[in-house]
């Protein structure tokens, strides 16, 4: 099984306008509430791969109980911990310029923490738990930290989605796979890179200090993979690109859901590539039909 973690869910609030005037009414008739959250993003790709999952963390109130309605429509297994605060709701304005307004999120007691780190026992060999998105403010900056020994001693794999110190302090547990850009994987080490060759040098240190996999995202110059055996190349696909939201999360997934069913870093790695542009090409996560329109163009190249 794979196990999506999204501790700090929202609500979102989409509304859809010509133009917003500052300091008066507007008007729209145009909105939608959407299930929110990079975990639940991840889950959702995995959804469209065929790929059994589970989406665990936080939610609470009305808020939480129209999240998890919208799970469920959309089949995506849950099972999240009931909390006594109320989910988040962020609101998205789509007018002459894009706006958004995002809550911190939710109270959550030592009580609750512990109903959530319960969750693990479930865990077995073979399982992966994919782990997304902001902290709830009431949660501690290490919380992903504090599961990893767990998930591990469980016979697990696990990923992290985070960046900076964050990061680094995940690599001593080996996680299955790591995905920072080129700008992030240059800010890790404080230093700019001028050649491709050189940003592998630093990448090859990500592998040295407990990475499994790294995967380096480079928009439209396409991506690297570095396992520990070789360095893979991908150009990127051609698409006009729409949005941003959710296309490292669907990396990530195409990566992650391809490994589990055939522990073949390089198809992986092609996987992910195409997950990550289908959701760039669309205004939402991408669905199986595009997923399998992009994956064509995908060419993985091993260069060593």
């Amino acid at each position: 099984m794979i196990y999506t973690v999204t501790v700090n869910p929202a609500l979102d609030y989409v509304m859809q306008l010509e133009k917003v005037n500052a300091g008066e009414v507007n008007r729209t008739n145009n909105y939608s509430f959407l299930a929110g959250g990079k975990g639940i993003n991840v889950s959702q790709i995995l959804n469209q791969l065929d790929i059994d999952n589970t989406a665990w963390g936080f939610v609470g109130g009305f808020t939480g109980k129209e999240l998890i309605r919208q799970l469920n429509q959309k089949r995506i297994v849950s099972d999240f911990v009931t909390i006594s605060d109320v989910t988040r709701v962020n609101v998205k304005i789509h007018a002459q310029k894009e706006t958004e307004i995002n809550a911190a999120g939710p109270q959550i007691t030592d009580q609750e923490i512990t109903a959530f780190k319960s969750r693990l026992s479930d865990l077995k060999k073979g399982d992966i738990v994919v782990m997304s998105g902001s902290l709830a403010p009431s949660l501690p900056t290490n919380f992903y930290q504090e599961l990893l020994p767990t998930i591990k001693e469980a016979g697990a794999e696990f990923v992290v989605d985070t960046t900076g110190q964050a990061l680094l302090d995940t690599l001593e547990y080996k996680p299955l796979v790591i995905k920072p850009n080129h700008h992030e994987l240059a800010d890790l080490f404080d230093t700019t890179f001028d050649s491709s060759d050189v940003m592998l040098e630093y990448a090859q240190k990500l592998l040295k200090m407990g990475a499994q996999n790294v995967m380096i995202s480079m928009a439209g110059d396409g991506g690297y993979l570095l396992t520990q055996d070789h360095v893979y190349h991908a150009k990127a696909a051609v698409g006009t690109a729409v949005n941003s939201v959710g296309a490292g999360d669907s990396m990530i997934a195409g990566f992650v859901g391809t490994y589990f069913k055939t522990h073949n870093p390089e198809e992986s790695f092609r996987m992910g590539m195409a997950c990550g542009a289908a959701t760039a090409f669309t205004k939402d996560i991408a669905v199986k039909s595009q997923i399998e329109a992009v994956l064509p163009q995908i060419k993985v190249e091993q260069i060593s």
